[in-house]
C-alpha cells in the first residue's frame, strides 16, 4: 500500500472537484504519480487538463475531506488501493475506465480473486431470489468470489449464497464507502465486511445518486470473469451491467423463465443477443473452463414426498404463475380445496404466493 504522505497525495489529486478519472489517467501519465502532478506549474497541468482545471488542481482539494479520508484509511478493516498500488485488481485495468483508487472495507486481497457477477431484478419473485442463493453458492463452493451490488432482490440474495459457501463475496457500491444504500441490507453489509469486502471508487460521504449506478456497474463486470442475469425486465439495469460486460470481453450468461414473465423478457433478450442460457451452474464453470466439484449443483434439494391431490395441484399449476380460481378449474376441486393444498405447499417450499393472490411454484 502506499505510505501516508504517498496515500494524502492520492487523496488530495482525486478529491479535486471535476477532475475525472480519464483526465486523472493521462495526467498521472504524462506527469507522474500524484505528488509530482502535485508539484507541477500551471503550464504543465494546463496542457493535460485546461487551464479551469489546472487552476482547480493548483488550489488543492479540501483539506478536511482529505483528512477524512486518510482517517478513514488509517481504521482496521480499511484499504485504499491505487493505481500505482500492486494488489490494485489486474482485471480492472483491463476495462476502459478503470478507477484510480477503490475504497475496501474489509478483505482486499478478494479483488484479486476469480470472480463471477451475480445480477438481477430488485424486485425478483421468490424462484428468481432461489436460484440467484442456491447458484451463488454453488459457484462459491466452486471456488468463485461472488460479486454484486448489495441492492434488494436478485444482488442480496447472490451476496447470501456466495457467504453460504466457501468461497466468499464482493458488494460494489454506487456510493461512498460511508453510506450504506439501501439501508435494509445494513445486516448483509456488516456480514460482507467481516467475510468478504464491500468496494466503492466515490469519494467518502457520497450519496445515492442515479448517475453512480452505471458507473458502479462497470466495476461488477470489470472485476468478473463473466456476468449471469438471474432475472430482469427489459429496462433493467442489469442489462447496462451485461452491456459492459460484453464490451470488456467478459462471458455474459442468463437464466431463462416463463414466457409470460416479465422478468424474464431481459434474460430471453440477452439470449437472443449471444448471451449463454443456462439451467445449472455446471453450464457456467463449463463455459469458464472449470470443472465443477462433486455436491455442486444448480440449488434446491430433494422435496418431501406428497399426496396426490398436491401433486394435482402442482401438476395444474405447472411453472407460470396462477391464480386460485384458475387452479380449482384445471384440478377440477373446489377453490376452499385448492386454497388449502396451497398452504400445505407454501409451508412445505413447493410453492410461494405472489402479489395478486397467484400462486408460483418454486424449484
Amino acid at each position: 500500500m502506499p505510505h501516508d504522505a504517498g496515500l494524502a497525495a492520492w487523496f488530495r489529486l482525486t478529491l479535486v472537484p471535476g477532475l475525472g478519472g480519464q483526465t486523472l489517467r493521462r495526467l498521472l501519465a504524462e506527469l507522474g504519480l500524484p505528488e509530482q502532478v502535485l508539484a507541477a506549474g500551471h503550464g504543465a497541468l494546463a496542457r493535460v487538463a485546461g487551464d479551469a482545471l489546472a487552476a482547480r488542481i493548483l488550489a488543492g482539494a479540501d483539506s478536511e475531506a482529505v483528512e477524512r479520508a486518510l482517517a478513514w484509511a488509517a481504521e482496521p478493516g480499511h484499504a485504499v488501493v491505487t493505481l500505482a498500488d500492486e494488489a490494485y485488481p489486474r482485471q480492472l485495468l483491463e476495462i476502459g475506465d478503470p478507477p484510480p483508487l477503490l475504497y475496501v472495507r474489509g478483505d482486499a486481497a478478494l479483488l484479486a480473486r476469480p470472480a463471477l457477477a451475480i445480477v438481477g431484478s430488485r424486485n425478483a419473485t421468490p424462484q428468481g431470489l432461489a436460484n440467484a442463493e442456491s447458484f451463488a453458492r454453488a459457484f462459491s463452493d466452486a471456488g468463485l468470489t461472488i460479486v454484486s451490488g448489495l441492492a434488494l432482490g436478485i444482488d442480496a440474495a447472490a451476496h447470501r449464497g456466495a457467504l453460504a459457501g466457501s468461497a466468499s463475496t464482493i458488494a460494489v457500491l454506487g456510493t461512498g464507502i460511508d453510506r450504506l444504500y439501501p439501508a435494509r441490507n445494513a445486516a448483509l453489509a456488516g456480514a460482507i465486511a467481516a467475510r468478504g469486502a464491500i468496494v466503492s471508487e466515490f469519494p467518502l460521504g457520497t450519496p445515492a445518486a442515479a448517475g453512480n449506478f452505471p458507473r458502479r456497474n462497470r466495476l461488477i463486470s470489470g472485476l468478473a470473469r463473466g456476468v449471469l442475469v438471474v432475472e430482469a425486465a427489459l429496462a433493467s439495469g442489469s442489462l447496462i451491467t451485461a452491456k459492459l460486460a460484453a464490451e470488456q470481453g467478459r462471458e455474459v450468461f442468463a437464466i431463462p423463465g416463463s414466457i409470460h414473465s416479465p422478468l424474464a423478457k431481459g434474460c430471453h433478450a440477452l439470449i437472443k443477443q449471444g448471451a449463454k442460457l443456462v439451467e445449472s451452474a455446471a453450464d457456467v464453470l463449463e463455459e469458464l473452463g472449470m470443472g465443477a466439484p462433486a455436491g455442486v449443483h444448480a440449488g434446491g434439494g430433494a422435496s418431501r414426498p406428497r399426496d396426490a391431490r398436491q401433486d394435482a395441484v402442482l401438476a395444474a399449476l405447472g411453472h407460470d404463475p396462477c391464480d386460485v380460481d384458475t387452479l380449482a378449474a384445471r384440478a377440477r376441486l373446489t377453490a376452499a380445496e385448492v386454497s388449502s393444498i396451497l398452504l400445505e405447499l407454501e409451508l412445505d417450499g413447493s410453492v410461494s404466493c405472489l402479489p395478486g393472490g397467484r400462486y408460483q411454484r418454486l424449484a
